[in-house]
């Protein structure tokens, strides 16, 4: 069976990782021709060399210059929310699709569990963000059940497991699993807040979802939320429950959350996200469920494409 071709952009901690999984776990599928980066002396393009593969040191352009540039059909971005925009725009005339691992939101926002198969003929998806990807899945869980009027997320995770890009783009962060928790999550209004915890032994991470409802249906959403987290674990082993699901009459005023009136329920959920260790620790787990999340949307566009092919 014939692979589709891809590359990715960004030699750092999420493109290397991405790298390491496709050839792991994917490579009857998906076969990566080059990473492409901007520093020659990257570590990330270095292991590419040494695993047989291109490695690109003058960014896109090198990439769009690549012998084997028309063979590629999809492309990871795994570099920061301002450098995706350029690369969209120099990458868009060559009809590639674009798989999207910065927070940029160019395209529509894609989180496997809840919503894999609606965008898969987009030319670019956007994967959210590590918080987004943990999370947003048990919001959409609530909503399944019953309205969500607020949902709040705060993802904790290791000071050592953020990279330059993912501190550039903390505003962009917030802004874009805000938005996805609203859209993806089904939520009437979303917050995301994100913590860096410098905390030595480095921390795995940690996510809390916070959400209010109006309806008394503990043992439906108890229900609802477990089977995504069954689901999210298919492709992210160490995602788990971390302690029971908690609910909590909800009495005081809260109008500058939401307009709802009447009883509410505070629905707490508490989340652990241990890494698979393919390249990172095990306490990144924010870098690998967004290379997870990454690779089935990878996966699922190519059999799409050979189901179009073959039609």
């Amino acid at each position: 069976m014939t692979t589709t071709k891809v590359a990715i952009i960004g030699p750092g901690n999420i493109g290397t990782d991405l790298l390491i999984k496709i050839k792991r776990l994917a490579d009857s599928e998906l076969e990566t021709i080059a990473l492409v980066g901007i520093d020659p002396a990257s570590d990330g393009l270095a292991r590419a060399k040494r695993l047989g593969i291109d490695a690109i040191s003058t960014g896109v352009e090198g990439l769009i210059e690549h012998p084997r540039f028309d063979e590629i059909e999809i492309v990871f971005d795994a570099t920061s929310a301002k450098a995706h925009e350029y690369n969209e725009k120099m990458l868009r005339p060559h009809g590639k699709i674009l798989i999207d691992l910065t927070p940029a939101a160019i395209g529509p926002y894609v989180v496997p569990p809840v919503n894999l198969d609606e965008h898969l003929d987009a030319t670019n998806v956007n994967m959210v963000t590590c918080g987004g990807q943990a999370t947003i899945p048990i919001v959409a869980a609530i909503s399944q059940v019953t309205p969500v009027y607020w949902a709040e997320i705060v993802a904790s995770i290791s000071s050592k497991s953020a990279g330059p890009g993912t501190r550039a783009n903390i505003d962009e962060f917030t802004e874009t699993t805000s938005q996805a928790i609203e859209k993806i999550g089904g939520a009437a209004r979303g917050k995301a807040i994100i913590i860096l915890n410098p905390a030595e032994p480095p921390m795995i991470m940690r996510d809390t979802v916070l959400a209010l409802v109006g309806e008394d249906r503990k043992d439906e959403i108890v229900a609802s939320i477990e089977a995504m987290v069954a689901k999210v674990s298919t492709y992210v082993p160490g995602y788990k429950l971390k302690q029971e699901i908690q609910f909590t009459p909800i009495n005081e005023t809260v109008g500058t959350l939401t307009d709802h009136t009447g009883p509410m329920w505070k629905v707490a959920v508490f989340l652990e996200v241990k890494g698979a260790a393919h390249y990172l620790p095990e306490y990144a787990g924010n870098l690998d469920i967004m290379t997870s999340a990454a690779l089935q949307v990878g996966r699922a566009v190519a059999a799409r494409k050979k189901e179009q092919v073959s039609a």
